[in-house]
């Protein structure tokens, strides 16, 4: 039993079919040997690496660990130096005794344990886990300590120059602070999940904050004198004309962090005390797209969206603030319905995530290429489907209906409240009611809600109060944040999406057509069997999911 091999392992469990077995052999001898056969299957799809490490877990009989929502015992870490364990892909999570616990994506490589076991002088326990979520706390867990040792290079440059940082700028930028220091701050940004770092000058001091599931958390100060030789770094890596301190500027480039190649937006903005640099970090096409099933809706909503999807032709719009998932919701879709044989063009602004099969444009003002200008040329390019990033003005919305009334599916985003008031918004853009009626399949509003953390949160009774806003009529037990070092003390780990979908039956249609009002298309939506954001959100919080506290961010209205 020890000595079958894996593939056939999988497929006597059911994991793999003969025939997927036989693909993965093929393209792994077409590597000659340089790919192991778990990564082949992974990449083709046949199963996810958690699954995977999990059914590899059972043939070697070696508990599997999932680091993300591990403990990792800082003092275990400590005992194996970071080349070790970069070079062998092990991180040390555990002290017992004299025994310590070394995750690793291969148990059965004794050369490794005994190289661990020579430099810690401790026995060692392997246990199995997923390759990128190993490289992933390696990055977190010796991060901490390259950090303080980068302050302490930035402060000792910084009192040497005695605060004349405007002299020789370029050989500071380039000094090896500086870099470690900008590298640093993006690596640690990355790890902590944060969409969005800010930096931002005072008069003292520079303070850096980093957006994690929405909100801003202090990463660290550093020093005032720092601050013009930081920005230029940025500056210089994203392309920016690094003389020019007066007017705001935009740039990007890309970083390799723990082997994800990350695509970072940079926009600068001067300000009393300097320029303030902004930095969206956008995951590229490497991570793999999410499936319309991973959006988070609640199976009713999944139904809805689905069938929605299977219209040949018009238009559907995705709508909410600013970073409420409207993008990621649209690719998704997109990866459903972008087949081979048809064809799909999008128009972006810009192109958040480069995806395989899919022709897709960047809106360039400078240069005259203007969402309404790119939609014009792309309708002479025979596509079946297309995607707008967004209806900013009266003429791309115009556009966007017209195309979706001759035969092709378009899909887009609005900023609008909520979905009944998207129709409204269509009208006053100046599209005909009639046209927004015969063309319009359906609108989807999303937020996106923090999720309760399951190691800290803290159950309670309901009140009167609460039960009212969540539309109940008797106490029931909620959960309320409390905060502990899993979730860096916040109560909340990742976020979900709430969605409302109105389908436009030909009763909705024809109140649209009539110019019918935000409150008629939503009570017409309701006994359709639409559900309403705050609905949602209220089912999340009975599920013990998010707190109350979200329900009333996301969806209160006056």
């Amino acid at each position: 039993m020890r000595n079958e091999r894996i593939g056939d392992y999988l497929v006597s469990q059911g994991l793999l079919s003969e025939e997927q077995l036989q693909k993965v052999l093929a393209a792994q001898k077409e590597s000659n040997g340089a790919k192991k056969f778990g990564d082949v299957v992974v990449e083709l799809g046949f199963m996810t690496e958690i699954n995977f490490t999990k059914a590899l877990a059972g043939k070697l009989r070696v508990q599997y660990v999932d680091l993300d929502n591990t403990d990792i015992n800082t003092d275990a870490v400590q005992k194996v130096p970071e080349a070790l364990a970069r070079k062998h892909t092990v991180i040390a999570i555990a002290i017992t005794g004299k025994r310590l616990t070394v995750a690793t994506n291969d148990p059965v490589n004794f050369i490794v344990l005994e190289d661990i076991k020579v430099s810690t002088g401790m026995d060692t326990v392997p246990v199995l886990a997923t390759t990128s979520a190993i490289n992933k706390a390696i990055g977190k867990c010796y991060s901490m300590q390259n950090v303080d040792s980068v302050l302490e290079g930035v402060t000792a440059m910084a009192s040497d120059l005695g605060g004349a940082m405007d002299e020789d700028a370029n050989e500071r930028v380039e000094s090896a602070p500086i870099v470690k220091l900008a590298t640093t701050i993006v690596e640690n940004s990355f790890r902590a999940d944060a969409t969005d770092i800010h930096i931002e000058p005072f008069d003292k001091y520079t303070r850096i904050r980093i957006r994690v599931n929405g909100d801003l958390v202090e990463l660290m100060n550093i020093s005032a004198a720092v601050h013009s030789a930081l920005t230029t770094r940025f500056k210089l890596i994203s392309g920016m004309n690094i003389a020019e301190k007066r007017i705001p500027q935009d740039g990007r480039f890309t970083q390799v962090v723990d082997g994800t190649t990350l695509d970072v937006r940079v926009s600068s903005l001067p300000m009393v005390h300097g320029e303030k640099i902004v930095i969206r970090i956008l995951s590229t096409g490497q991570i793999a797209l999410r499936k319309i099933t991973d959006l988070g809706m609640s199976d009713y909503n999944y139904q809805l969206f689905e069938s929605m999807l299977r219209v040949p032709h018009g238009v559907i719009l995705v709508t909410g603030p600013t970073g409420s998932g409207k993008t990621t919701t649209l690719y998704a879709a997109l990866g459903e319905i972008a087949k081979p044989n048809v064809n799909v063009v999008t128009v972006e602004d810009p192109v958040e995530k480069t995806i395989d099969g899919i022709n897709q444009c960047q809106v360039n003002q400078k240069a005259g290429m203007t969402f309404a200008a790119a939609l014009r040329s792309i309708l002479r390019q025979d596509p079946d489907i297309v995607m707008i990033g967004e209806m900013r003005d009266t003429e791309t919305a115009d556009i966007g209906i017209r195309a979706a009334i001759t035969g092709h599916l378009v899909l887009s985003t609005l900023h609008t409240n909520d979905a009944a008031s998207t129709v409204v918004r269509l009208v006053d853009m100046g599209v005909a009611p009639y046209m927004v009626a015969t063309s319009l399949i359906g609108v989807i509003a999303q937020r996106l809600v923090k999720v309760l953390c399951p190691n800290c949160k803290r159950a309670r009774m309901s009140t009167d109060e609460e039960n009212e806003l969540m539309g109940i009529p008797s106490t029931i037990q909620i959960y309320e944040p409390v905060g502990c070092p899993n979730c860096n003390n916040t109560g909340y780990r990742g976020r979900t999406a709430i969605h409302e979908i109105i389908h436009c039956t030909a009763k909705v249609s024809a109140i649209i057509a009539a110019g019918g009002g935000k409150e008629e298309i939503e009570a017409a939506a309701k006994a359709n069997g639409t559900k309403l954001l705050r609905d949602n959100a209220s089912e999340l919080v009975q599920a013990g999911e998010t707190s109350i506290d979200e329900l009333v961010r996301s969806t209160f209205s006056v």
